[in-house]
């Protein structure tokens, strides 16, 4: 019997409608490239990025347009022939004004990028794949967009005995990291034979949840020869796919509060970012576009498509198909995703979704007073007090909330979701986690 079987899962937890049928069966197609790309130096966590271009400057798909602006940061490469038309402040997915590179396609290109293949990753040193992958631009492809160099950096006195891969996609209407498994299980499978052997990892461990059979079967076909890659059908549960959740339910191993994967020798990656090492090393290609879901009661023709980075998100709704009565939008999935403000902002390297909705989804009502219901305290996978902390962070009583270990909230919305109030648990702590950070930093000044 496997570790799987035994384990499957964590505590705790929701279940929200999987909604994933829209488009778990429409292979990955690719959207026809628009005029205007705006690129913004800040789609990352970490420091911005830094142009080295200038305003009227021709490029070339695949170009660099801008350095890493530090150590956490990621390289920024043009998604298409065209000429820089403005470098300036732009409107960000998240609501403000953010600098962006700002491109017009060159409407005569073809659009294909001439690039070739990276050293060999399996006779390089570690830094020097360190300093290739930052020269990708590689962010990790799951949502957080933690720049993907960083986890390949061990430090001093660490080791990495455990590879998992992230192929859950538990969030509600995401099929791309499905169609990604279904479609291309060879470049995944290349992605981590790279990944695990720049690590030193012992085993790799694949997570997928039991919703996904074509996508196990095509992963363990794609596996069957290689006895240091295992596939793990894992119960249909919400947050799944995050890391200490999937740490627990692969191998039985609780992450301590406060420490990351690697405190317990494990690595996390994302299946879409183990397919971006393959085409980076085999191919060359940086990262530049991403498979993208969209879908939603608002789409009438919902899609997987690989879309440029820097694509307008209106153009993409409108090539889907927009109905007129949308009341909502959200970049990524409905527990974790960001509601959009407007859309004229630019798809991102971290964008795995596009939802248009004509009603807002559950967890968007009007808000009631918290009835101390407890269900927030059963959806937390990491057992902390979601109400405690939404009250606090509404008081602003920041210095209290590390009582109550605010930090170790990976905000996945649970909470929220379950709440019969429809308190918006989430973005108060979410709100109160930046808050305590700056008045930390203050502090300190």
């Amino acid at each position: 019997m496997s570790v799987a079987e035994l384990v499957g899962t964590f505590r705790n937890g929701v279940h929200p409608h999987e909604n994933k049928e829209q488009t778990e069966n429409f292979p990955i197609a690719r959207m026809a490239f628009g005029k205007i790309f705006t690129l913004p130096l800040s789609q990352h966590l970490g420091a911005p990025s830094k142009s080295i271009v200038e305003v009227g400057q021709t490029v070339f798909r695949g170009q660099l347009l801008a350095e890493a602006g530090g150590y956490v940061s990621a390289n920024l490469h043009s998604p298409v022939d065209g000429k820089v038309i403005t470098i300036g402040p732009r409107r960000h997915p998240r609501g403000d004004l953010a600098t962006c590179i700002e491109l017009e396609a060159d409407p005569f290109s073809t659009q294909t990028i001439n690039a070739s293949p990276q050293n060999d990753p399996m006779n390089m040193s570690t830094d020097d794949f360190v300093a290739s992958i930052q020269d990708s631009g590689l962010v990790g492809l799951g949502g957080a967009a933690f720049p993907t160099h960083v986890k390949y950096k061990l430090p001093e006195g660490k080791t990495c005995e455990h590879l998992a891969i992230n192929g859950c996609e538990c969030e509600p209407y995401l099929t791309c990291d499905h169609r990604t498994m279904v479609e291309r299980p060879e470049a995944v499978v290349r992605g981590i034979t790279i990944a695990a052997k720049i690590l030193g990892a012992k085993k790799t461990s694949v997570g997928i949840e039991k919703n996904k059979p074509d996508a196990i079967a095509a992963m363990q076909e794609a596996t069957k020869n290689l006895d240091d890659i295992e596939v793990y059908p894992l119960k249909v549960k919400y947050p799944q796919g995050a890391e200490k959740m999937l740490i627990k339910a692969i191998y039985g191993i609780e992450v301590p509060a406060g420490k990351l994967p690697l405190d317990v020798g494990v690595v996390v990656n994302n299946v879409a970012t183990m397919t971006q090492f393959a085409d980076w090393f085999d191919e060359g290609l940086p990262l530049i576009e991403r498979v993208v879901t969209v879908a939603g009661t608002a789409i009438a023709r919902p899609a997987n498509l690989i879309i440029p980075v820097g694509t307008s998100v209106r153009e993409v709704l409108d090539f889907c198909g927009l109905d007129m009565n949308t009341q909502q939008v959200i970049m990524g999935g409905p527990m974790m995703g960001m509601p959009l403000s407007s859309l004229d902002v630019p798809v991102l390297k971290g964008t795995s979704g596009l939802l248009a909705f004509t009603e807002a989804p559950k967890g968007h009502q009007n808000t009631l007073a918290c009835i101390s219901c407890g269900q927030c305290l059963e959806a937390c996978g990491y057992f902390l007090n979601p109400a405690r902390l939404a009250k606090l962070a509404q008081a602003r009583r920041w210095d209290e909330l590390d009582d109550f270990y605010v930090n170790d909230c990976m905000e996945c919305g649970a909470c929220s979701w379950v709440c019969p109030s429809s308190i918006p648990i989430v973005q108060l702590i979410r709100t109160g986690k930046g808050a305590l950070r700056e008045l930390k930093a203050n502090q300190q000044a």
